[in-house]
C-alpha cells in the first residue's frame, strides 16, 4: 500500500524524460521570515531549472502531499500562518487533519521515497543537539534508511557536529565532501572534522552512489557542499554567537521544535545579518549542485540502457 500524493504538471511532464530535484519546504514555512521565504523558494526553483532539472518543492496543502508546487501554491504556503512542521511522524496528522505544512529533511525524503525522486537539495541536515544527546533529529534515521542523494552544506552549525558524524558512521551513511576533505559547518566552510570520502564532480558522486547501493546498502549518500567562500563566516567567528544563543535558549526554557528557529534567528541578530546571507547563499549553491547531479544521474541511466 503506497501513500497518495499529487504531482504538479511540471513534475508530471519531467517524470518521463527530465531530471528532478526535490526541495524541502520548512525553509518556506519555518526557516525564513517573510518575504525572504517566498523569494528564496522562487530563487531555488529558478536555479534548479537554469541547470537543467525540474524543481519539486514538496509540501502538504489541505492534507494532500504535493510533489511540486506552482506559483499560487508557493505563495499560499509562504503566507500560511499555522503551517505544520511535517516530519515522517506528522504525515498522518497532516493528512487526517487536512492541514497545510512544510516538510522537513526527513519528511521530504519520505515523500521522495514514494514519488521515486533520487536527488534532494536542502540547507543543513538536522542531527544530534548539543544540550541533549537524546535529542536526535529524525533526519538521521531517514538518511540511514532511504537510498537517495542528499545535497547539504553539512549539518546545522548549532548542533553537536562530532556526535552527528558518529551517528551517520554507525548507520552506514557515507558523507561525501564535494571538492573538500573537511565536513562543512553550515555557515562555515571548516569544522575540523573529516568527511568519509571526497569527490570532485557530479559524475563522480553519481558513480560513488551507484557503487554504494550495488554493495547492498540502503542508506542515503550525503553530499556535503561547502557554503560559497565569499559568504562564509569563519568557524572561530560564529561559534561564540552559537554558544550564546544556546545559553539564551536554555534560560528561556525553549525546547523541542522551537529550538532551531530560535537559534537561527538569534544568531542572525548577533551576526548582523551575515548568517542569513550565508544561509541564502548555501541553499542556492546546493540547489545548483543537486541539479547537476540529477542530470548526471539521468545520463548514467541512459548509458546503461543504451
Amino acid at each position: 500500500m503506497t501513500l497518495a500524493f499529487h504531482r504538479s504538471i511540471e513534475i508530471e511532464k519531467a517524470a518521463a524524460d527530465a531530471p528532478v530535484v526535490a526541495l524541502e519546504s520548512t525553509v518556506l514555512t519555518h526557516g525564513l521570515p517573510r518575504p525572504q521565504n517566498l523569494q528564496l523558494a522562487r530563487d531555488m526553483e529558478r536555479v534548479v531549472r537554469e541547470h537543467g532539472a525540474a524543481p519539486a518543492t514538496i509540501a502538504f496543502l489541505d492534507g494532500v502531499l504535493r510533489i511540486g508546487l506552482n506559483e499560487t501554491d508557493l505563495t499560499r504556503l509562504a503566507n500560511e500562518q499555522d503551517a505544520l512542521k511535517v516530519g515522517p511522524r506528522d504525515f498522518a496528522t497532516a493528512i487526517s487533519g487536512k492541514l497545510c505544512g512544510g516538510t522537513t529533511v526527513a519528511g521530504t525524503m519520505l515523500a521522495c521515497k514514494h514519488a521515486g525522486i533520487k536527488v534532494f537539495a536542502t540547507g543543513g541536515i538536522g542531527g544530534v543537539h548539543r544540550e541533549s544527546n537524546f535529542d536526535i533529529s529524525a533526519d538521521l534515521q531517514a538518511l540511514a534508511t532511504i537510498p537517495m542523494i542528499v545535497v547539504c552544506a553539512g549539518a546545522k552549525a548549532i548542533l553537536d557536529l562530532p556526535a552527528t558524524l558518529e551517528y551517520l558512521e554507525t548507520m552506514n551513511v557515507p558523507v561525501v565532501g564535494y571538492g573538500t576533505d573537511e565536513f562543512p559547518a553550515f555557515f562555515s566552510r571548516e569544522s575540523g572534522l573529516e568527511v568519509s570520502v571526497r569527490r570532485d564532480s557530479p559524475e563522480a558522486i553519481v558513480e560513488f552512489a551507484a557503487t554504494h547501493w550495488r554493495a547492498g546498502l540502503q542508506s542515503a549518500v550525503l553530499v556535503a557542499n561547502p557554503v560559497p567562500a565569499e559568504e562564509a563566516i569563519p568557524r572561530s567567528v560564529v561559534e561564540p554567537f552559537i554558544e550564546r544563543a544556546n545559553r539564551e535558549a536554555g534560560e528561556r526554557s525553549i525546547h523541542g521544535k522551537a529550538v532551531t528557529p530560535f537559534l537561527l534567528q538569534r544568531i542572525n541578530e548577533l551576526t548582523g545579518g551575515k548568517s542569513m546571507q550565508a544561509n541564502l547563499a548555501l541553499l542556492l549553491n546546493n540547489a545548483r549542485l543537486a541539479a547537476q547531479i540529477a542530470r548526471a544521474l539521468q545520463s548514467a541511466a541512459r548509458k546503461r540502457l543504451a
